[in-house]
């Protein structure tokens, strides 16, 4: 059932408690008004909802543990909770909680949410806010999928204690400090997103963790250092199979003294397992650019098929960029190079 109007016309609480006596398993509530529209306490237990999905100005008052037994879904979008001890009670009754979707604004009264489900197998964070953070505490033992985004600064933002099954990762818009809080906690990781800002790191420091298990990883270019990030994973990622660099950011927005450095060695995944290329909105103006791609081209032994997809240039450069690929002496002789 999906209600979506303003609280001031219309009594939800006797419409939402009218569907939950008739065994209600599905329900999405957007309110639009200029007053919180608290969520009646009543409806918290229920043995038939499996889906539950709060928008907006709705606010989340949970004094006491709650009993949502069915429930699988969860998504809180732009709503308040009263206090720590409300996100505690309201996640602690959803025994059964599959896929948890919190997109915060603000939320100024708490100060630590704690997410600590052992049934939990997605998690989805999306911070919008600059100044006040909560601080998220994860501990979610069976856990497949995080995705973290948000304009997150701070490495105390985020502690995840208990990931022991995650399969995936998407980490968007956080600094590298938090990365290299949270990256021992992506140790068993086989598929990775990241979009990382470096900007306020001056070299970039070692990560202590390997990943060991990463086959796939996606890497987004519109952070400045991006290619600073690549070097550091592939060299932590020796089984590595499929690399994926997308988005970009124009040559106008690089810092030309922001120059890339070959590694000493050559990492092992190059050597060793890397089968697919993939770089969307190749631009091929800055010299790191160019020279990245031919590094991987020379050294990635395995490498099956290498794919570049060219942002609109004119015709003439666009020979010229694929030309100037094309001549590098490729270190696996069945790599097929493909242009988009």
């Amino acid at each position: 059932m999906n209600f979506g109007c303003d609280p001031r016309i219309m009594d939800f609480e006797i419409l939402i408690g009218i569907a939950f006596g008739r065994q209600l398993r599905k329900l999405v509530l957007e309110v639009y008004s200029g007053d919180w529209f608290k969520f009646p306490t009543s409806l918290y237990n229920s043995e038939t909802l499996e889906t539950l999905e709060l928008y907006h100005c709705i606010l989340i008052d949970v004094p006491f543990p709650v009993c949502l037994k069915s429930l699988r879904t969860l998504n809180l979008h732009e709503v308040e909770f009263v206090n720590d001890e409300s996100v505690v009670n309201l996640l602690a009754g959803c025994i059964s909680l599959e896929n948890l979707v919190i997109h915060q604004t603000t939320d100024l009264n708490v100060k630590t949410f704690t997410i600590a489900v052992p049934s939990l197998q997605r998690l989805t964070v999306i911070l919008e806010y600059y100044e006040e953070f909560s601080v998220f505490v994860v501990n979610t033992p069976s856990l497949k999928y995080l995705k973290i985004e948000g304009i997150i600064v701070d490495d105390r933002t985020c502690i995840i204690e208990n990931t022991p099954e995650l399969v995936e990762a998407s980490i968007i818009d956080v600094s590298f400090k938090v990365f290299e809080s949270i990256h021992g906690s992506l140790a068993s990781v086989q598929r990775l997103s990241l979009k990382v800002s470096l900007v306020e790191i001056f070299s970039l420091p070692p990560i202590s963790n390997t990943f060991y298990h990463l086959t796939y990883l996606e890497l987004s270019t519109y952070k400045p250092k991006w290619w600073n990030l690549l070097t550091l994973m592939l060299d932590t990622s020796p089984n590595l199979q499929v690399l994926k660099i997308f988005d970009f950011m124009t040559s106008q927005e690089q810092r030309p003294w922001e120059k890339w450095n070959e590694p000493k060695n050559v990492p092992e995944c190059l050597l060793l397992h890397l089968e697919t290329f993939v770089w969307t909105c190749y631009e091929g103006k800055l010299e790191n650019e160019i020279e990245l791609a031919k590094y991987i081209l020379r050294n990635a032994r395995r490498l099956k098929k290498a794919t570049f997809s060219i942002i609109e240039i004119n015709p003439d450069k666009r020979v010229e960029m694929v030309g100037e690929l094309k001549s590098v002496v490729r270190a696996s002789n069945s790599c097929q190079l493909v242009f988009i």
